[in-house]
């Protein structure tokens, strides 16, 4: 991998077809409910490959909450580092376990978070990944700041993915989607802590160093060192 090794890859998983049969017919079996229902999942599979079933398959962008009351969802206006998600919109993801980590970190405890979800494109256009980075403010990670939270499923339809971009001879697609338009859930899952997989992998950052990147990226002024 060209990435640096606190880059994780997706677990490796065989999605046979009784798997997939399987989550059709459960989320099939939801949507027949109508409104935005929590799905009963029983099933022996995990449910970050459930997600990332239905996200793959099913034209599904994937918000995860710790609000387990959204009716409607509405464009709000965001803060980040980068244009694309420096905008007023609803943001989600094409991929559901990078959608999980907004679950189930609690966001109250901790003074920031900075993640990412990748597939990396080399010229043949042959896709690796996805590959994820999860990060929390470094002094709240011992007192472990999970929660419970919610993973809502929403229509793609209104959603744009953000744009590649340049990383040598390889290109970089982003799971990060927007949509300015309202959007109504179609249903939610019930996520805990101990069902992220990386949960054990959440790295911790100096909050003040990320500041200081941060500000160096907006205005021009010198790089921060020892990042």
């Amino acid at each position: 991998m060209i990435l640096p090794d606190y880059w994780l890859a997706q677990p490796t998983v065989n999605f046979d077809e009784t798997m997939q049969n399987a989550f059709d017919e459960l989320w099939n079996s939801t949507l027949s409910i109508g409104g935005c229902p929590t799905i009963e999942f029983t099933l022996r599979y995990s449910r970050w490959q459930f997600l990332c079933h239905l996200a793959d398959h099913n034209n599904i962008a994937v918000h995860g909450s710790g609000d387990p009351n959204i009716a409607v969802f509405e464009p709000r206006q965001s803060s980040d580092l980068n244009e694309f998600g420096n905008q007023k919109a609803i943001y989600a993801a094409s991929d559901g376990l990078w959608a999980m980590f907004f679950a189930v970190v609690d966001r109250v405890r901790v003074g920031s978070i900075t993640n990412a979800c990748i597939r990396l494109a080399d010229e043949a256009g042959t896709f690796q990944g996805p590959y994820y980075v999860f990060s929390v403010s470094q002094s709240a990670l011992p007192n472990q700041p999970w929660r419970s939270g919610t993973v809502y499923l929403l229509p793609r339809s209104t959603f744009i993915t953000q744009p590649p971009m340049a990383f040598g001879s390889y290109q970089v697609h982003f799971a990060q989607l927007a949509s300015f338009e309202p959007v109504l859930p179609l249903a939610k899952l019930t996520i805990t802590p101990e069902d992220f997989p990386f949960l054990l992998q959440i790295r911790g950052h100096d909050d003040e160093r990320l500041q200081e990147y941060a500000t160096a990226l907006q205005t021009g002024s010198p790089w921060p060192q020892d990042l």
